[in-house]
């Protein structure tokens, strides 16, 4: 199952506007010298990158790049070679999105969509700065959470998450180095060790695939260095002019538009689901689990589940749409627990109380932490600073978006609370360098109009539209979800010949699940 980082609901950077000239397209630079890396074994966890054949280094670049003989930090790379050298065209660098998600073995997932494409680069994957086994940044240890009472309001759940967003920006501003590395934690930043890597492998220019945040991270790299930007291909990106915050105001209208459609595929499914004949009476059934669960939490397998967190669940599933048939286990199963069965939870409830309770969601909210508010300006990433804001729009948005409209509206970030200043503003996009966007046009997690604002910006670019409700476009086969031939096929031509799209596309109906 293919699913984003729980902390920023694979919505990627924005507020990058401010300050930068727009650029175009120049000559590429003269070959730089190579670098000397120290090629080895990736760490032991990534069993299958070392199974493929992959090398992993470090690449050393500096904490501030307006400072390159000042501190340095670390960013880890890994490299899989091409395995026809007589055709190798130089590097494809790749990012899987997030902000806060390492990508060491993001090239594991492009390789069965590349097909032959794959043997015509080496395939590099990266850790951003402070994620993964690039430098780190922690955060002090927080207090061990304190689970829902058995009686709660919405007003009590909203408290609690502000409480929990002034904890962590406290405790992330203050603790150990911070106040000296999270100045420059910033897409910005990262765009330029991107492009550190590419000098450090001796490549004149750098090819590259991003999905969700990765996208809209290629997105800068061809404004700082449209010269060095050779085959770009960005899938699931976002509006270049909005704020962090209004990128996520912004999910609230097609995710209540999913569900609408989800609510219809299980009304015709009512005798194995029964929420419901309509999809009308599958809504009323959800909305009444959601009001239930903000007074009282629904109990599961020794957890329980407040109104916010069932709305993070149905946030995750809702995504795909071949995430429909486990969407409606999911809810049948809260449907009973809070009716006071006794439930086991399907495999994909059970997922997810698993992923909820783990390190890594934890390490994946930090690195969503540090980027999602380094981004865009100050105050931090362009969140109000006052939190009865959040309040005062999460209710309201109840009339036309009951269920998620308190999800998207409230307080998700700690970035209001935010102590730490960015060193510089963000980057402007307006460019002509040749791009290749993919989008899908029901995207509920980076909305399709903002595809089509920085189609705009990137004049050079063209746009493959597949009408599916999906986030991320290209090589879904690989993840088990319905692929979109046209579309793979667009991003290997591309890579392979270097030839855009004449002109834009609309890829017709997905094929068959890839498995």
């Amino acid at each position: 199952m293919r699913v984003v980082p729980l902390f920023c609901a694979g919505l990627a950077l924005a507020g990058l506007l401010a300050g930068a000239t727009p650029a175009t397209a120049a000559s590429p630079p003269p070959v730089p010298a190579r670098h000397h890396l120290d090629w080895g074994a990736c760490p032991d966890r990534y069993e299958e990158l070392n199974a493929a054949g992959a090398q992993c280094a470090d690449v050393t670049v500096p904490l501030d790049h307006a400072d390159p003989q000042g501190r340095t930090i670390r960013v880890a790379v890994s490299r899989i070679r091409a395995a026809d050298p007589s055709r190798r065209r130089g590097v494809l660098l790749s990012n899987p999105g997030g902000p806060g998600g390492p990508g060491l073995d993001s090239t594991l997932r492009l390789r069965p969509a590349l097909g032959d494409v794959a043997d015509r680069y080496d395939l590099i994957g990266f850790d951003p700065r402070f994620l993964g086994d690039s430098t780190p940044v922690g955060c002090a240890p927080a207090a061990p959470a304190v689970p829902p009472g058995p009686v709660t309001s919405a007003r009590r759940d909203f408290d609690r998450s502000v409480r929990a967003a002034r904890d962590t920006a406290r405790r992330c501003g203050r603790h150990g180095d911070n106040a000296a590395l999270l100045p420059h934690a910033s897409s910005r930043n990262v765009a330029r060790d991107m492009d550190a890597i590419r000098a450090a492998l001796g490549e004149p220019r750098l090819s590259y695939y991003g999905v969700s945040y990765g996208a809209d991270l290629g997105a800068v790299y061809t404004q700082l260095f449209p010269g060095r930007a050779d085959r770009m291909v960005l899938d699931s990106s976002t509006d270049p002019a909005a704020t962090q915050y209004e990128l996520f105001r912004s999910a609230g209208e097609p995710l209540e538009e999913a569900l609408d459609a989800w609510a219809g595929w299980t009304a015709r499914r009512h005798g194995s689901y029964a929420l419901g004949r309509t999809a009308a009476e599958v809504r009323a059934r959800v909305q009444r689990l959601l009001d239930g669960a903000e007074r009282r939490p629904v109990p599961v397998a020794g957890v329980r589940l407040d109104a916010p967190v069932l709305r993070l669940v149905l946030r995750q599933l809702i995504q795909h749409e071949e995430y429909d048939a486990a969407l409606a286990g999911t809810v049948r199963d809260l449907v009973d627990a809070a009716g006071g069965k006794p439930v086991e939870p399907g495999p994909e409830l059970a997922a997810m109380l698993e992923m909820l309770a783990s390190p890594e969601l934890a390490d994946s909210m930090l690195g969503g932490a540090v980027f999602m508010c380094g981004d865009g300006g100050w105050p931090a990433g362009g969140w109000p600073a006052d939190p009865e804001t959040y309040w005062k729009n999460s209710w309201r948005s109840r009339a036309a978006q009951p269920v998620f409209g308190p999800f998207v509206n409230g307080m998700t970030a700690p970035c209001a609370f935010w102590e730490t200043e960015p060193a510089e503003p963000g980057t402007e996009i307006g460019n002509d360098v040749p791009v290749l966007m993919l989008q899908a046009r029901r995207d509920n997690n980076v909305p399709y109009e903002g595809a089509l604002a920085l189609h705009r910006r990137l004049t050079g670019s063209r746009l493959v539209t597949a009408d599916i409700r999906a986030h991320g476009v290209y090589g879904r086969g690989s993840d088990g979800l319905r692929p979109v031939p046209c579309a793979d096929r667009a991003v290997n031509d591309y890579l392979r010949g270097g030839k855009l799209p004449a002109r834009d596309l609309t890829c017709p109906t997905a094929g068959r699940p890839g498995r």
